[in-house]
């Protein structure tokens, strides 16, 4: 037996199954590498290249699942498992929990707060088709997921499991589960000064808990947007269930008219669903201007620059990566 050829074998062997799994070889001289260097590893070059994607992607779908999950439950027990407060602690917790989760890109989990600061902080507007349609489908993903945690427990609310119906149209609807619906009572103008109101208090505090010149949420950011998304839930939830964005309204509202809901899921309230479609965007945009123009000093905020950024509109400034300032 050629004891030496057999061992030079046996360790190209295990070297090339440690770079397939993603696992680095502990012995450099093994593997055919000096000490210091490491095998090129695909998975981490992509990982690397799509950190700020995968980390919206997971943000959203923590702030989703949480937030749907929630409203299921308490739907589904008939409020015997909670009631709306339960709702906003729920999004609260999953707002907490997406931020924790998604630090790595700035937490946006929000297309309508990455617009804001694309439009108010220089943010890279190249990076918002990414982000947007990362969160965009961590929403669509989380609501997937509900749908089949809860299926047999829609099936029994619902009365079969060839019925699904949203608000307006049953009293045993569960569409409310994925998406946002208004109340019977709301104007058309009430729906949009209602996600309006709700969307720019969202991106008012969020600029005012980044900002360091104030008192600044620092380390405490996703407590502090526990609090925030609790508070507007609480307090301004009811008339649209405040949807104030995007990614955690049209992404679950898509999946729910794919898995059965029918067209109802678009007719609902009269045709509101483009209001938390748009609307988020209008909001947000207007709070982190009030901000940015009233008390946010920052050499980062197009506000602060001359003619109050308007000369950008004209005359664009050069694109510069700056941290993100999102949340939610």
């Amino acid at each position: 037996m050629d004891i030496s050829h057999d061992m030079h074998v046996s360790l190209q062997t295990s070297s090339k199954r440690d770079t397939i799994l993603g696992v680095s070889s502990t012995s450099g001289s093994a593997s055919g590498t000096t000490e210091g260097e490491t095998s090129p590893l695909w998975w981490s070059g992509i990982r690397a290249s799509c950190t700020e994607a995968f980390s919206e992607f997971f943000g959203t779908l923590i702030l989703i699942l949480f937030g749907n999950g929630v409203v299921a439950q308490v739907i589904l027990s008939h409020n015997q498992k909670g009631d709306y407060q339960s709702i906003s602690w729920g999004w609260g917790l999953g707002c907490m929990l997406g931020v924790y989760v998604s630090g790595k890109s700035g937490s946006h989990m929000n297309p309508a707060v990455t617009f804001a600061n694309c439009v108010l902080r220089k943010f890279p507007w190249r990076k918002l088709p990414i982000y947007a349609l990362s969160q965009l489908l961590g929403g669509m993903c989380a609501a997937a997921i509900i749908y089949g945690n809860y299926k047999s427990a829609i099936d029994v609310y619902e009365g079969g499991s060839n019925i699904r119906t949203v608000p307006g149209y049953s009293d045993t609807a569960t569409g409310g589960i994925f998406c946002t619906y208004p109340a019977e009572f709301m104007t058309r103008t009430g729906q949009f000064f209602s996600e309006f109101l709700a969307s720019s208090i969202l991106q008012f505090i969020i600029f005012a808990l980044c900002d360091d010149t104030n008192l600044g949420a620092k380390q405490m950011m996703p407590l502090a947007m526990f609090f925030t998304i609790f508070g507007i839930g609480a307090c301004f939830g009811w008339e649209t269930g405040y949807a104030i964005n995007l990614a955690r309204d049209f992404g679950p509202r898509l999946v729910s008219y794919m898995i059965g809901y029918g067209p109802e899921v678009w007719r609902a309230g009269d045709y509101y669903f483009w209001i938390p479609l748009i609307v988020p965007f209008l909001g947000c945009t207007f709070g982190g201007w009030l901000y940015d123009m009233f008390l946010y000093v920052g050499p980062n905020s197009a506000v602060n620059t001359p003619y109050i950024g308007l000369r950008r509109l004209i005359r664009p400034i050069p694109e510069k990566h700056h941290d993100a300032q999102g949340d939610v």
